[in-house]
């Protein structure tokens, strides 16, 4: 893999965690709260391992984890994200 390719993949992963941290930054807004904001994230988790091919790297391990994972796991994977996302390292 060259650097470029690296490059397009950390921004793409950079820009998905920029779009899904402003989405969690609207819901909290309109008063949504953590378990209603986990419940639709677990829905769209659902969503995009059915229905969406893996783009990069990162896309295809959350897949992997998402299909091999209990409902719970899933729902920890989702919860995860959120916290990631609200408190970027």
């Amino acid at each position: 893999m060259n650097t470029n390719s690296t490059q397009s993949y950390i921004d793409d992963f950079s820009k998905w965690k920029d779009f899904l941290g402003n989405k969690v930054d609207q819901a909290h807004n309109v008063g949504m709260s953590n378990d209603n904001i986990t419940n639709a994230a677990v829905k769209l988790g659902s969503f995009l391992a059915d229905k969406v091919d893996p783009e990069n790297p990162q896309e295809r391990l959350l897949k992997q984890l998402w299909e091999n994972g209990s409902k719970q796991d899933q729902e920890s994977l989702a919860r995860m994200m959120i916290n990631m996302v609200q408190d970027p390292q």
